[in-house]
């Protein structure tokens, strides 16, 4: 370009996420992970209220960071991360012998991969409703058969020949949105629509889990 070669490389930041030229999202979960686990040695407190806050605030917003743009859908990539909330649960008084699932109740917690989950159907939502200034046709086309069972905004699910399509976010969060109660989609505000989803948490077992 302008006689100058242009360099040849694998993987570039943007935004804060790392791109990779193969679009998966092993480096992006890669530096989340470490700048995670950074953020947790950083913690001396073992007060449960000063760990949990700090948790919240400190570690967990490197491993969600526009996750929704980067949702991993190898497994390896979710064990990964969900290493770093399964060792800081553990640091709890009274909680090491618990099961991860038990730490996570006994906190009040989501597992990581239900919570990028949760963001999805939280920015379909945004996107319905005029919450983010893009049109939700650019993503997504409203089923048209009248006689669909499910709530009034079902999106129609496009065929998908290769897994960088079927998981990208247009695609993989299609079926779990179009699985919610008509309640939650006529919410008035994000805060409402939340609320729903912790319902469909607390009542539905593995609803936010692939």
């Amino acid at each position: 370009m302008e006689g100058q070669a242009l360099e040849s490389i694998e993987t570039e930041k943007d935004l804060g996420v790392y791109v990779s030229n193969n679009l998966k999202p092993a480096s992006q979960c890669s530096s989340a992970y470490a700048k995670g686990n950074r953020m947790k040695r950083t913690i001396q407190s073992r007060d449960p209220v000063v760990l949990l806050s700090l948790y919240k605030s400190l570690v967990r917003p490197h491993l969600e960071y526009r996750c929704s743009a980067w949702n991993p859908y190898y497994e390896k990539d979710k064990c990964l991360l969900e290493k770093v909330q399964h060792r800081f649960t553990r640091l709890f008084p009274g909680l090491r012998h618990l099961s991860y699932r038990e730490r996570l109740a006994q906190l009040k917690l989501w597992s990581l991969e239900e919570r990028r989950n949760r963001a999805d159907l939280i920015e379909v939502f945004k996107l319905f409703k005029g919450f983010i200034n893009v049109s939700y046709s650019r993503f997504f086309q409203l089923a048209e058969d009248s006689r669909t069972r499910g709530h009034t905004l079902k999106i129609c699910k496009p065929r998908c020949k290769t897994d960088l399509r079927r998981y990208f976010f247009a695609c993989k969060v299609i079926n779990r949105w179009n699985s919610l109660p008509e309640a939650a989609i006529q919410a008035e505000s994000v805060n409402s629509f939340k609320n729903y989803l912790q319902r469909i948490y607390d009542t539905t077992m593995g609803f936010f889990l692939d």
